[in-house]
Formats: C-alpha cells, structure tokens, sequence
C-alpha cells in the first residue's frame, strides 16, 4: 500500500494532522497514526474499568440513601441534560423491549452522566450522601473537587478516543495515572485488576512522543 492510498482511505483532513506533527514527512506520519491508534487502545481498560467502577458505586450509595430508583428524584437530578438521558436510557431499554430495571438503566446512563455528578451543582448531595463512594482505603478528605478535577479532561479524553480523534498532543501518561489512581480510591480490587490488565505503560513509548513544533497542541497541559 502506497503512502497516497493511505492517506485517501482516511481523508486528507484527517491524516493532515499527522502530517503536520511528523513536519510533513510521510513514513513518520503514518507512524504516528499507527501510535495514536494503539494508545487509544491500550486505554481502553482503564477507561472501561473507571466508567463501570464510578458508575456502579454512585448507583450503590444514592440506591441506599435514596432507594433504587434514586435517578428518577428530581430533587437529585439536578442537571439541565441529565433527565433527558434518563429518559433517553428509559426509551431504549423500552423500544429494545428489555425490562426497565435500575441495574439496566445505570448501565445505560452515559458516562457523561456520571461525571456531572461532581459538578457544583451536586455539592450539597457530595456533603450529604456521594462522598461515601470514596473506599474506606482512599486518603482522607477527598472532596467532589478531588473528582471533578480530574474527570473533566479524562471525559474529554475518552471522547475523543470515542471518535477516533488524535491524542498524541495529550499528556497521557498523567491522564493514565488520574485514570488508576479514581479507580483505586472507588475500588482497590477493581484498580488491582485493572493495573494487571493495563497494557498502556507497554505501549507508551519510553523516550516519550516528538511532535513537530508546527502543530499547536489540543492537550490541556
């Protein structure tokens, strides 16, 4: 396969960031594709495992404090998007024909979802009742700041991911450690899995990722 046929089975547009990153040479573009698409890979775990740890341990505090059907309480949905994804989840498990219980709706719900669940917003109910899906190992005073912080570019990430986008210009290696470091605070058992499983210090490379100077980098830092 030449180097043209490669770049018109991913559209100019697509692969000219590559080419932009790699000074416009052509091998080294297709190169760095090759890269950011194996690191997008390798954070699957990670990503995975934190979606379904955060989600399920939401699930098990607001369900003992406020019952099983806690996200159908508008005085906890406080989001302006998030009843709409409720019923959104509702609407599919209905049109699929499926039962509509709770454990099917929580793993419907997105992970955008539950990560405005540590938006300003949800302060009082991070006080009252959320602050308990933190393990009893997690360092002490974790704040829903502490989460926040935190999942906020680590969703931006997995979005982009999502979608195939570029992520060499990200400092991955930090957003990796944020990754297993909430796991480790919502699940030890989950985190120790997840570290035996994580192929992402494999494929990253050691002497760290060279982009040319040209392209200004979308990371945030």
């Amino acid at each position: 396969m030449t180097h043209e046929n490669f770049e018109e089975a991913l559209s100019l547009e697509r692969f000219g960031r590559y080419l932009a990153w790699a000074a416009g040479e052509r091998g080294r573009a297709i190169e760095l594709y090759s890269l950011n698409t194996c690191l997008s890979e390798s954070l699957y775990t990670p990503l995975q495992t934190l979606e379904v740890a955060l989600r399920n341990r939401i699930h098990t505090v607001l369900a003992d404090a406020k019952g099983e059907e806690w996200f159908k309480d508008e005085t906890i949905i406080l989001g302006p998007y998030q009843p709409g994804q409720v019923a959104d989840a509702v609407a599919e498990l209905e049109g699929a024909k499926k039962p509509v219980t709770a454990g099917r709706v929580v793993a419907a719900l997105t992970f955008s979802f539950w990560t405005t669940m540590f938006n300003k917003d949800y302060e009082v109910l991070w006080q009252q009742t959320l602050h308990l899906i933190a393990d009893p190992s997690a360092p002490k005073g974790l704040k829903r700041k502490s989460f926040s912080g935190a999942l906020t570019p680590i969703r931006i990430l997995r979005n982009r991911i999502a979608h195939h986008e570029p992520i060499l210009g990200w400092n991955l290696p930090k957003h990796h450690a944020q990754i297993i470091e909430l796991i480790a605070w919502l699940s030890p058992p989950a985190a120790h899995w997840c570290r035996e499983n994580d192929r992402f210090p494999q494929v990253y490379p050691t002497e760290g990722i060279t982009l040319a100077q040209a392209v200004v980098s979308e990371s945030d830092g």
